[in-house]
């Protein structure tokens, strides 16, 4: 079979696991970008992401055969015990395909994973799977995962760096070409180890090759960009793992490969912050949530020319919704400096009676203080203070600078300082 007939298969596979997840059209975008918006609703999944597909396929494909490869072990199914390193929406996904095969399992996670995803992993997996908290960050759990491999002879279901991965992932392509009733002009998927974009595009290259791809990532974990532009398969030194089900710093090199092939759009590269503002406007008007890799094709949007949108029919892979709530008041924090909506600055205090009231009474009717704190006195004369400042208008920011100047208060933003953000916000 050639590969999209291969995915039909797989996809057939799929129903005696879940039903297809949702296409739907989404009336606040369609109308935002004059244009018919649909979103490929993955988090609908039993596990809220994609991930269950190619975890699937890839046991089932083992479980098929008495022998089958992988790499360069043979490994005999009978006995096998299968194995993954995550601390996210495969864990889940690969937990589900487990108790469904009823086969046992072994998903090493970091010790710093949150008690929430080891809970609904374990949930997913009953009596079929065994977790191991191991070291505080993924590189270290997946270290350990690969040596039990080696030692207990068990089978690795990587989390997306794989051909029978990408089969599985490639079936969100197929259930989209089933679900719509006319052409695809533009489909925007997200992209972390590429699994999904692989399999998609793949898919698409021989049953929609008119549909333009666009394929995004974090602005922070640019590695497809990075690996495209220089034509080299190699990893990127620094990512901002804020998207975390996205950000890594080495793409498959299998997905790599066929992206190469499939990909002629530009990547889009979305803003963290800007993403927020994404996730809060859907949680808070449409009642969906997402996590922000599944916002990812959506912010997309914002990127793209209005004109290259308008009157077009439009796809968005909203790849998963495991949100972690304990993240809310960061993502809220995010959007607000990206909106403009919030700083941080230090000011120079004069160290006389009622500097502080003269200051407070330079505040507009919209502003709010959010922080106050003296950090040190810095002399006799000056109080350096951290000042967090909220309002409803980003242009009331610049009134409130020019009363400040006026008033010769001086005044530093640090809103935009990484090093002050990440040590004093």
């Amino acid at each position: 079979m050639n590969f999209s007939q291969t995915v039909t298969s797989v996809q057939k596979k799929l129903r005696t696991l879940f039903l297809a997840t949702p296409l739907q059209k989404n009336l606040m975008l369609s109308e935002r970008y004059e244009a018919d918006i649909y979103l490929k609703r993955e988090d609908q999944s039993p596990v809220r992401s994609y991930k269950i597909r190619g975890a699937y396929n890839l046991i089932s494909k083992i479980l098929q055969s008495p022998e089958f490869e992988l790499g360069s072990n043979q490994v005999r199914t009978q006995t096998a015990n299968f194995v993954c390193a995550s601390a996210g929406n495969h864990a889940q996904g690969f937990a589900y395909a487990c108790a469904h095969f009823k086969v046992k399992g072994t998903v090493f996670m970091p010790v710093t994973t949150p008690q929430q995803k080891i809970n609904k992993t374990r949930i997913f997996g009953g009596e079929y799977i065994t977790i191991k908290l191991i070291g505080d960050i993924f590189d270290e759990a997946y270290t350990a995962a690969k040596d039990f491999c080696t030692t207990k002879g068990s089978v690795m279901v990587p989390p997306f760096d794989h051909p029978q991965i990408i089969e599985g992932q490639a079936t969100v392509g197929a259930e989209i070409l089933e679900q719509i009733d006319k052409p695809i002009d533009i489909l925007i998927m997200p992209v972390g180890g590429g699994g999904l974009s692989a399999g998609v595009s793949e898919y698409f290259k021989t049953m929609s090759p008119k549909t333009k791809i666009i394929c995004c990532e974090p602005e922070g974990a640019p590695s497809l960009k990075d690996n495209l532009e220089s034509q080299t398969h190699r990893k990127i030194e620094h990512i901002d793992s804020f998207v975390d089900g996205a950000a890594v710093a080495l793409i498959g090199s299998h997905n790599f490969e066929k992206l190469k092939e499939n990909i002629t759009e530009p990547i889009e590269l979305i803003p963290e912050n800007r993403l927020c503002s994404t996730l809060l406007e859907f949680l808070n008007q449409e009642g969906i949530v997402l996590e922000p890799a599944g916002a990812l094709a959506i912010d997309a949007l914002k990127s793209l020319p209005t004109q290259t949108l308008k009157g077009k029919t439009i796809v968005c892979v909203a790849s998963g919704g495991n949100f972690d709530f304990e993240r809310l008041p960061e993502v809220k924090e995010r959007s607000m400096r990206f909106e403009g909506l919030k700083k941080y600055f230090i000011l120079k205090l004069p160290q006389r009676p009622g500097a502080l009231k003269e200051f407070l009474e330079l505040l507009g009717p919209e502003d709010d203080i959010a922080r106050f704190e003296y950090l040190k006195k810095s002399s006799k004369s000056f109080a350096s203070i951290l000042i967090g400042v909220e309002t409803t208008e980003a242009k009331n920011f610049n009134n409130l600078i020019k009363r400040m100047e006026a008033k010769s208060f001086k005044l530093k933003d640090v809103t935009n300082d990484e090093v002050l953000a990440d040590f004093i916000i």
